[in-house]
């Protein structure tokens, strides 16, 4: 046992030398961040001396990775929001209104003329003159309804639809309301996501809580409000036919229309057709850009869908203006000159520079599918941030110090090789920890904590059971391999469990308890293999030099 093969010799050192390799930029932290930001802003196309420098400063051959700094311990934004669910039941049912209308149009012997009625938001209502052809008509808008794709769903429909006298009503079914909210949510987070990184920032956390909340949090943002400026906006772009204009902004839109605001004159307000010839959610591109006056703007252009009716529309409403709507105000409401087959186009406005920039990144990473209400906002100082790593460091330190002491007092030599590969233990765990691109969190620096008092736990029980054996007046020698041996079992056993249960944490907790999860699974995982390989192999390498009769535990 205690002859280590050549090839395994070299794993371990191997392995050893590889985590400080990896740990070794966080000592260099500030420096080894500019590098990466510079190497970032280079390949983006940036150039200056500035840049240059940065990127020197740090050689590319050596690894970058940087363990992560968590919102408590970087400083950043904290936001807690609700998404309107309910906004996009009305956003489908609205859009359901053409289909609906063309289905009764084929029954029109049966049912007579229809109307749209004044509704509830999430609720179509249509009125049929004939009311003895409402059995006629509700089967033909049933007839609209699609299977519910979900497993909550499985054999439903998406559309509910009944009769109250003459009316058709037509509302989304409880299945397709749950559906749709998993939808909703899970693209409510996908587009976040996006336009945070967007902005480049470092490892958001971005998770969903509850049924209709999200929890955005962001390392090294300026303030909450700015990142509210980034993703509070729904950036809803949408292309409306005009009805017609007016200055009195309570005047009723009628059924089927509804009145927005115009964005550089307040006093002046637009009555559209509800639905819109086009959505943001067919846009492919939007770059910021300069319009023909040499003012910002913003280029978009549609897929294939959207050029076609973007296309049509203008081919078939020569003369005719259209409105361009941005979350519920009249951009711009040009006349169509000519027809627009190519689906590009732009938008012009009282825009600065940074203005046409945001609102380029908000419709390339997508729509918000419904708005967000702010419950909780906070902005977390760097100041706050410092306090919590030098807190880490106390406890670190103090943690440390007392293992190192106590180690060395009571097992003496063999305490000082424990000593060695428990500041080994660490430098893998970061090293770990910079290799994967994990956050480091202040949870997570309590798991470093108490990975180090666990640390050497293996250590202990191989100690103790050397001991053991060497009261049994066994060799030095053969002392040391069976209390390897038979010490092993013990300790996967008793770390297997703790495993386990690090893993369940961070497969059932969020945020900070899954950093505290990955610090103590991997500090587990280092510190059985610096107990059970590491050590022996000092031990062992002592044991070959020094060829002692008697040892002392």
């Amino acid at each position: 046992m205690l002859n280590i093969p050549l090839w395994k010799r070299v794993v371990i050192v191997g392995l050893v030398a590889l985590g400080l390799l990896f740990a070794m930029p966080n000592a260099f932290y500030s420096r080894v961040e500019g590098h990466n930001d510079a190497v970032a802003a280079i390949e983006g196309g940036a150039e200056s001396p500035e840049l240059t420098a940065m990127e020197g400063a740090w050689p590319g051959w050596l690894p970058s990775s940087l363990v992560n700094l968590g919102l408590d311990l970087r400083g950043g934004a904290h936001l807690l929001a609700e998404v309107h669910l309910e906004d996009v039941y009305a956003s489908r049912i609205d859009a359901l209104w053409p289909e609906v209308r063309d289905a009764l149009r084929d029954q029109r012997a049966t049912v007579g003329t229809i109307r749209q009625q004044n509704s509830a938001p999430g609720e179509l209502r249509v009125r049929i003159s004939n009311p003895e052809g409402i059995a006629a008509a509700v089967q033909a808008v049933q007839a609209l309804a699609q299977p519910i794709v979900s497993l909550t769903g499985v054999g439903e429909r998406d559309l509910a639809v009944r009769s109250e006298g003459a009316d058709v009503v037509v509302t989304l079914s409880e299945a397709e309301q749950l559906a749709t909210d998993q939808r909703t949510m899970q693209q409510t987070l996908e587009i976040i996501r996006r336009r945070v990184d967007e902005v480049g920032t470092r490892e958001p956390t971005i998770q969903r809580q509850g049924n209709d909340r999200v929890l955005i949090q962001v390392p090294g943002i300026g303030s909450a409000e700015e990142l509210k400026a980034l993703i509070g906006t729904t950036a809803q772009l949408t292309f409306h036919p005009v009805v017609s204009q007016t200055r009195d902004g309570s005047q009723d839109p009628g059924g089927r229309n509804v009145i927005y605001p115009d964005l550089e004159d307040p006093e002046l307000f637009y009555i559209l057709e509800r639905t819109p010839v086009v959505t943001g959610e067919e846009l492919t591109d939007a770059q910021p850009s300069f319009d023909q006056n040499g003012l910002p703007a913003v280029n978009f252009r549609f897929n294939v869908s959207g050029a076609r009716k973007f296309g049509d529309y203008t081919a078939e409403n020569i003369g005719s203006p259209f409105a361009i709507v941005l979350d519920g105000e009249v951009i711009s409401a040009p006349v169509i000159r000519d027809h627009i087959p190519g689906g590009s186009g732009i938008i012009s406005g009282n825009f600065t520079v940074e203005e046409s920039t945001q609102l380029a990144v908000l419709l390339r990473a997508g729509a918000l599918p419904a708005e967000l209400t702010f419950l909780e906002e906070r902005t977390i100082g760097p100041e706050l941030g410092q306090d919590s790593i030098d807190a880490g460091k106390i406890a670190c330190i103090v943690a440390f110090a007392g293992v190192l002491v106590f180690m060395a007092l009571s097992y003496g030599w063999f305490g000082i090789l424990a000593n060695i590969a428990l500041i080994l233990n660490v430098g893998m765990i970061f090293g770990l920890l910079s290799m994967i691109g994990a956050t480091l969190t202040l949870p997570g620096i309590a798991g470093i904590v108490l990975t180090i008092g666990m640390a050497v736990d293996a250590n202990v029980l191989i100690f103790e059971r050397i001991r053991e054996e060497l009261k049994s007046a066994k060799g030095p020698a053969r002392a040391i391999e069976l209390g390897y041996e038979r010490a092993q079992s013990a300790i996967v056993d008793a770390n297997i469990t703790t495993f386990l249960t690090a893993v369940i944490l961070f497969v059932m907790g969020s945020g900070p308890v899954r950093g505290f999860a990955v610090t103590l699974g991997l500090g587990i995982l280092t510190s059985v293999f610096t107990a059970i390989f590491v050590t022996r192999l000092m031990v062992v390498i002592w044991m070959e030099r020094r060829r002692p009769k008697t040892i002392e535990v």
